[in-house]
């Protein structure tokens, strides 16, 4: 196993038209942002495996099925007979900035508790991913943090992608709390402008230092939408600008899919985090920008993955 994840598996309801009076028509497609990540892997060949629960409902099985489509192992998603699986609904505004509303009060993501996840799955595992929706509420909160502590204590190279969706916390602060708290857990981190922005009020550039020298980080990542993306570790700095030529349809699951074919370059390049170089992590970015813009061409998230050739020829 290369990596395995904890965390949602959603559907997201993405705006296709919207009638005179301002009502959209949506589309459902399959995702939840540690889903995108965990089949950005399996897309590029990678064994994965993915913890979590979901409604015992029609978009519940639905999207087992789809994530088992994907190449992701599902052993450790259970099925909730007393919640329904989350659902996000994603608006645009006349500019085309994204708007969230969550169906999750609560979620069966949310029900997932320390007793039903089968730590065994991340024995074999290289990598273990965590998000921040699994952090909103109990019981998974615990069930993350105990997730993680035990692959910590098993070696695992652990990754994190804040993932900041304000609307499902309760209060901003103790969302803070959480999100610096994941940085804590993590050898490398997937974070935007935006979370930045919120967490410390830093630039990409300084924010990237400050949570490699404050948080024990070997490697950050800041993506910044279309002006590319930042990298630092404890040798190397630079930035990646965004490929150019590319039409947005949606940019749903486009950081997602950033963090997973960033990891799937990290494990190619056999290396630790802190060992890689500028060149080769100016190659890992490039990648990982080339694939999130892809997907930025095609409505929905996991629908929207790129394949490996897809991404090389694209790079040539």
């Amino acid at each position: 196993m290369d990596v395995v994840t904890l965390g949602e598996l959603m559907i997201d309801f993405t705006c296709v038209s919207t009638d005179s009076t301002g009502f959209p028509t949506m589309a459902a497609h399959p995702g939840g942002a540690v889903t995108n990540f965990i089949a950005t892997l399996a897309r590029f060949g990678c064994k994965t495996a993915i913890l979590g629960k979901v409604g015992n409902d029609a978009f519940g099985k639905l999207m087992i099925r789809t994530v088992q489509d994907a190449g992701v192992a599902t052993g450790g998603v259970l099925l909730d007979d007393n919640s329904f699986t989350t659902m996000a609904f994603v608006t645009l505004d006349s500019s085309g900035d994204r708007s969230f509303s969550f169906a999750r009060k609560p979620g069966a993501d949310t029900q997932l508790t320390t007793e039903e996840v089968d730590l065994s799955i991340i024995n074999s595992a290289k990598v273990f991913h965590f998000g921040t929706l699994s952090l909103t509420h109990e019981p998974a909160r615990t069930a993350t943090q105990r997730a993680i502590a035990y692959a910590k204590e098993k070696g695992k190279l652990i990754s994190y992608d804040p993932n900041l969706r304000l609307p499902l916390w309760d209060d901003k602060d103790f969302c803070r709390q959480q999100l610096l708290w994941g940085l804590s857990q993590a050898d490398v981190v997937k974070i935007s402008d935006n979370e930045v922005e919120f967490l410390f009020g830093l630039d990409p550039q300084a924010g990237a230092k400050h949570i490699l020298e404050s948080f024990g980080v070997k490697l950050v990542f800041v993506t910044c939408g279309a002006d590319g993306c930042h990298f630092r570790n404890a040798i190397a700095s630079g930035n990646v600008a965004a490929p150019k030529g590319i039409t947005v349809a949606d940019t749903t699951g486009a950081g997602d899919i950033f963090g997973g074919s960033a990891m799937y370059g990290i494990l190619q390049s056999q290396k630790a985090p802190e060992e890689l170089t500028a060149a080769e992590l100016t190659k890992i970015t490039t990648f990982a920008c080339t694939a999130a813009s892809i997907s930025t061409m095609t409505q929905g998230a996991l629908s929207s993955i790129p394949t490996l050739e897809e991404v090389k020829a694209f790079l040539k």
